[in-house]
Order: structure tokens, then sequence, then C-alpha cells
């Protein structure tokens, strides 16, 4: 299915008014209220398109939350069939404490073209590659960067590669150092670590560590858009998250997941600002006005920009 062009401004608005809401919320130490002020007003937002649509990662399972939970239904239930990937406050942490990062994300696509990605981790991997077999989940850190450095046509101390600064990644972090590679840690956010590979402006030539699943699939949907690398695998701790993953049709759980396979169609992905990051400016409200910076991609039409927005509030 192709996405109607029409949806750009539409998704659009949902990801600006949910970073709105969120954005009165910055500094309070309470990314609680954060993330439900983002949630309340994208639900809102979407209720109001004209179409049949469905979260298909969103803010867990009807059991844990009560809006945007997956398998919602949501919109006019006469329109198109959609799937919705929400992330209405990426980066709560960074909200509370008015940190830089704090953006508000959705993607749509046709019905069955987004992978529906359980609330567990997800090793994944991206780069601005377009070959097969230069970088891959299942290759050393040693290899990767290696190859990486042959493709580029870079040196160990040229290359830049992205990581969430978490225990569980201490050894990659150590051989990473040794490989005298310079790297750029970050706490949270790992929708926007993985999109840095996206443009050399943001001077990352490599993303990959353990991070949530439902953010790989988003992330992956505008990594297609820019036709960039991507891999993911699933990391399965309990027989209840296993439980779950079969419940959304997954079958093997050591499966490594292509880019094709997670998003296998037309895409529509938006990442407004909260608080100014790597990626995008925050919310700046003037009078009655405010100003927004998103992130916008599609791929059936080739837009991939970052769009700044004045709008009444």
């Amino acid at each position: 299915m192709i996405l109607d062009k029409k949806f750009e401004d539409i998704i659009l608005n949902v990801s600006s008014r949910a970073a709105l809401a969120s954005s009165y919320l910055v500094g309070k130490k309470d990314k609680v209220s954060a993330d439900k002020a983002a949630v309340d007003t994208m639900r809102t937002e979407l209720n109001k398109i004209d179409m049949t649509g469905e979260i298909v990662i969103g803010e867990g399972e009807l059991d844990e939350a009560p809006m945007l939970y997956i398998g919602e239904k949501l919109g006019s239930m006469s329109g198109p069939n959609i799937d919705i990937a929400v992330d209405p406050l990426e980066g709560t942490n960074f909200a509370a404490n008015n940190l830089p990062g704090a953006l508000s994300v959705i993607a749509i696509a046709g019905k069955s073209n987004l992978l529906n990605a359980p609330e567990t981790y997800m090793d994944k991997i991206s780069a601005n590659v377009l070959e097969k077999g230069v970088i891959d989940l299942d290759f050393t850190v040693k290899d990767n960067i290696n190859n990486l450095c042959e493709y580029k046509n870079k040196k160990p101390t040229d290359i830049t590669v992205c990581i969430l600064d978490r225990p569980r990644h201490k050894k990659i972090i150590e051989e990473l150092k040794k490989l005298k590679v310079n790297l750029k840690l970050i706490t949270d956010g790992d929708v926007s670590g993985a999109l840095l590979v996206t443009d050399k402006k943001y001077k990352v030539d490599l993303f990959l560590g353990i991070g949530g699943g439902p953010e790989g699939v988003l992330a992956a949907s505008a990594l297609d858009s820019y036709n960039c690398f991507f891999q993911g695998r699933f990391l399965f701790k309990t027989d209840v998250d296993k439980e779950r993953a079969v419940k959304m049709g997954i079958k093997d759980f050591d499966k490594k997941y292509e880019l094709n396979e997670v998003v296998s169609g037309d895409s529509i992905f938006c990442a407004t600002g909260i608080t100014s990051g790597d990626l995008v400016s925050g919310i700046k409200i003037i009078d009655n006005e405010f100003l927004s910076e998103t992130l916008i991609t599609h791929k059936s039409t080739g837009l991939k920009k970052i769009i700044k927005m004045k709008q009444k509030i």
C-alpha cells in the first residue's frame, strides 16, 4: 500500500502537537506527567484522522497502558487500514530534567507492513551502508569496524560509533576503545541514536547495541527512506516475553531481522523535538504560537527533511 501524500501533513501535525503538550512539563522532574501529556494529545489527534488505524507499537499491552496500547483502534474507522507505531515521548528523563534530545515519534504504514515488536530488548545495528556483508549483527565488533573502515576508506580513528552508555555494553565499549574509534555515548533515546548515521553532518558512522525493540522498528522506518542498513534481533529474557511474542506472530526467537522485514512497505516517519538535541530543535513558545522542528520521511515520495513550523497553540 502506498500512503497518500496528504498523510505527511497529518502525521506531522500529530507529532508536533504531542511535542507541544509534553513541552509544558519540561524540567518539572515528572516524567510520568510529561509522557501522559504527549500520549493524551497524540491519541486525540490520531482519532481525528480519516482512517481505520491500529496501534502495533505503543505504550504497552492493554493491561499496562490505558491509551495507545497495542491493538487499540483509532481514527474514523472509515478510511484506509493503517498500522501505527508510536513513542509519544522518547526520552522521558530528558524531558523531566530539561536535557537535550526528547522527541515525540510516530510512524505509519499500510496494514501488516510494520513488524509487530514486543515490549522487549532488541540487539540492533545501523549504518549508512548500501552493500551487504559490510556490517552484520553476527560479526565481531572488530570485524564490523575493520569492514566499515575499508568500505568508507577511513582509519579507525576517523570512525565514530554511537552506543547507549549502559553496563550491558561495557565489553563492547572497552573493545571500541582498544580499536581507537571515537565514541558517542548516549544515556537514552536510541531512536535518535540509530538515526545519526543518516547524514554526514551528525558525524556518526555506526550505531549498535541493545535497546528497545519498539524503538528499533520506529528507527527502521526512517532508515528505510535513507536507504541505510539496519538489522535487529529480539532478546527474550522470560517465558512471558516469549508468550507475548508468539501472540504477535513471532515464531523464531533467534531470528535476525533485515530492514525490509521490519518495514515491508511504504511508511511515513515523524520525530518532533521537545527539547533540542542532535536531530532537531525543541519546542519554542512565543505568545500564542509555537515553533517546532520535525524530521519527516516518506519512502514512496522520497521525502526526508527537517521541517520547521510555526503554529497557533
